[in-house]
Parts: C-alpha cells; sequence; structure tokens
C-alpha cells in the first residue's frame, strides 16, 4: 500500500521574495480562514496592498471501482448559489497536523461512504494561489469497499453517485462539472497514467 503523506518531493524549491511584506494585519478571521492584508514593496520600489486568504490545505480522492466507475458528490455551493458535481474532498481545520492521506480517507468515508485498500497520492495543486495560499493533495483511491456515511452538519443535502469515465466526461463538456480542482486532478492523473481507459473518448 502506498500511503503518500506530506507535500510531494519535487515540489517547486523556494525562490527569492519578489514582493516584500512591511506590515500585515488580520482583517477577518473564523473557523474556516483568516484574511489578511499586507502592505507590500514592490521590485521598482513602489508599495501596495494585497489581500490574502489563509486556509487550512484541502483533499481531494478520484476513486475509482474496479470496473472504471468514478465516485462524485454533489452539493449546493452557496457562494455560486447553484448545485454541482464534483470529487469527494475537504479539510480538517480543527485538525491542520492531521496527514494528508488520513484526511483523504476520512473524506471519503464521510461524503461517499467508501473505504479505501490502495491510496496513492499523485499530486499537490494550489487552488487559487492569486490570493489564497491554500493547496489541495490529490489521491487515487482504489480497492474500495462501503462504509458508513457520516456528513458534517455543513454538508445536509450532499448527494453521492458512481459515474462511468464516458458519463465523467460528458459532464465536464456540458458544465454539469465546473469544480476547478475536479477537473485538474482528473487531468493530472490521467497524464500519469494513473486513470487507463479514461480520456476524451470516454471509457
Amino acid at each position: 500500500m502506498n500511503e503518500a503523506s506530506g507535500k510531494p518531493s519535487g515540489e517547486a524549491q523556494e525562490q527569492p521574495a519578489e514582493i516584500t511584506a512591511l506590515s500585515s494585519r488580520v482583517v477577518y478571521e473564523n473557523r474556516w480562514m483568516r484574511v489578511r492584508e499586507d502592505e507590500v514593496l514592490r521590485q521598482d520600489g513602489s508599495t501596495g496592498i494585497y489581500g490574502v486568504v489563509e486556509k487550512t490545505d484541502f483533499v481531494a480522492i478520484v476513486a475509482v471501482e474496479a470496473n472504471g466507475d468514478l465516485h462524485l458528490v454533489e452539493q449546493y455551493r452557496y457562494p455560486v448559489g447553484g448545485r454541482f458535481w464534483e470529487l469527494p474532498q475537504g479539510s480538517w481545520e480543527s485538525r491542520p497536523d492531521a496527514e494528508p492521506v488520513t484526511v483523504a480517507r476520512g473524506e471519503l468515508r464521510e461524503e461517499a461512504g467508501v473505504e479505501a485498500g490502495e491510496m496513492i497520492e499523485a499530486g499537490y495543486l494550489f487552488e487559487c494561489y492569486g490570493y489564497s495560499n491554500q493547496g489541495c493533495h490529490v489521491f487515487l483511491a482504489r480497492q474500495l469497499s462501503a462504509a458508513p456515511r457520516d456528513l458534517d452538519h455543513e454538508e445536509q443535502g450532499l448527494v453521492t453517485r458512481r459515474f462511468s469515465p464516458a458519463e465523467v466526461i460528458a459532464m465536464i463538456e456540458s458544465g454539469a462539472i465546473r469544480d476547478a480542482i475536479t477537473i485538474a486532478a482528473l487531468g493530472l492523473m490521467m497524464l500519469k497514467g494513473l486513470l487507463p481507459g479514461f480520456g476524451a473518448s470516454g471509457a
């Protein structure tokens, strides 16, 4: 069993800062996020402000059955006022030091009612690094079996279903799937050869 954890090796090396923070203040904070405003100095000597949203890293899980079916979840996303299908995903704000693979196993059970015999970390993506430091650990889950679901109170209304690769491709093309992390994670899996038979032509 491949139990990867932490940010993957080979991640981009730390680089010299091209923008320097002169001061920083927290303008909003709750259980899920902190928003700060920094006064910054640019390379040309000019100053300005930069708003940054700090959030705990999260996980996204591509759970694949032996026949190639993928597990997706659908829930209402309040900021955009609609329901969309996406990969099981989430973070543990109350346990920010939890190993990503532990979070991935927990989120898969919680949202999709699935236990994984094998969990492989395929990569690490930044979600919106223009304004947030949050990243996403992408996992492939295989050797699946049923497990009890245990949704958080905030996830009421979440439903889960299995879809064939051809159906998932069609949902992306039609806009039923618009979640950027879901589409990026599936593309990453395809590029790494972890989703055989999954491509533009379907199953």
